[in-house]
């Protein structure tokens, strides 16, 4: 994925919980990903990958959830903003 080509925003996913995947803390967190595959994954129900690399089938609640560091830090580096918000 070239983050170059890529479109990104800011609009946080829903966050699976289930412990039982072994991804350890980024269950634990709101993920960054791209809108386009939040809609794919809503309407096919594929996974979607995070900014930080977690994979996923969405389905809980992100407001719920504190927001994925690595994912803010990368999301600010890409997008020239410090604390990855807005």
């Amino acid at each position: 994925m070239t983050p170059m080509t890529e479109t990104w925003t800011d609009q946080k996913t829903e966050e699976k919980t289930d412990i039982s995947t072994g991804d350890g803390d980024h269950d634990r967190f709101a993920h960054y990903v791209r809108k386009a595959d939040i809609v794919r994954s809503n309407v096919e129900g594929v996974p979607v990958q995070a900014l930080c690399g977690k994979v996923w089938i969405p389905n809980r609640d992100p407001e719920r959830y504190p927001v994925c560091p690595t994912c803010k830090e990368l999301h600010g580096m890409i997008f020239g903003k410090g604390d990855g918000e807005g």
